[in-house]
């Protein structure tokens, strides 16, 4: 089992940074790729960014050039580096792990930017 958590979530002016964190309860060598999903008000949860162990990245539309995925396997954690944040940014953000043959979500982390 793996266990995630994600923080660093909270409210901020439009325009404005944050930084999120999802921490693994365990070594990364057994995962592959990590990402953050956001799911905001009324709508379905959504691919946001995506690493993979060699730390390639792909990220949604939306969010590119804006935010910047990253991973430090030796701290087991994954951070989204969300910059220019805007209202439409405002949702739930969760952590994803895929290892070999199985899945694991974080609880996620409030982000709320205000106009």
């Amino acid at each position: 089992q793996v266990q995630l958590v994600e923080s660093g979530g909270g409210l901020v002016q439009a325009g404005g940074s944050l930084k999120l964190s999802c921490a693994v309860s365990r070594s990364m060598f057994s995962i592959n790729d990590m990402g953050w999903y956001r799911q905001g008000p009324g709508k379905q949860r959504e691919l946001v960014a995506v690493i993979t162990r060699g730390g390639n990245t792909n990220y949604a539309d939306a969010v590119k050039r804006r935010f910047t995925i990253s991973r430090d396997n030796a701290k087991r954690t994954v951070y989204l580096q969300m910059n220019s944040l805007i209202a439409e940014d405002t949702a739930v953000y969760y952590c994803k792990a895929n290892g070999a043959g199985s899945s694991y979500w974080g609880r996620g982390t409030q982000v709320t930017v205000s106009s």
